[in-house]
């Protein structure tokens, strides 16, 4: 499996931009979509956005377009999540996840997949 480790969480205020960070160890990283997804608290985790293998394609939850980027670098193992135009709904703990797939309901981790730890995200209005 992957290992994977956040970074960049923070606080903000309304309107700021941050930019999370996921160094991932393992020799599948440049083979495997990688995503984010956070958690609000009381709420689901949810998908916030994807990229395939080769960060030629990319998805994004409808709550984020326009305002999110995810790249990747495969040469460096890491997976970023630029955030601009923060809002306040999007205060939640940001979790890096490897070898996503995606099925009719959605974009999901396998069994296989791995969760990075979780970085904080505060916004502030």
């Amino acid at each position: 499996q992957v290992r994977l480790v956040e970074s960049g969480g923070g606080l903000v205020q309304a309107g700021g931009s941050l930019r999370l960070s996921c160094a991932a160890s393992g020799r599948t990283f440049s083979s495997s979509a990688m995503g984010w997804f956070r958690q609000a608290p009381g709420k689901d985790r949810e998908f916030v956005a994807a990229i395939n293998w080769s960060g030629g394609a990319t998805y994004y939850a409808d709550s984020v377009k326009g305002r999110f980027t995810i790249t990747r670098d495969n040469a460096k193992n890491t997976v970023y999540l630029q955030m601009n135009t923060l809002k306040p709904e999007d205060t939640a703990l940001y979790y890096c996840a490897s070898n996503l797939e995606y099925l009719s309901r959605g974009w999901y981790v396998p069994d296989f997949g791995s969760w990075g730890q979780g970085t904080q995200v505060t916004v502030s209005s």
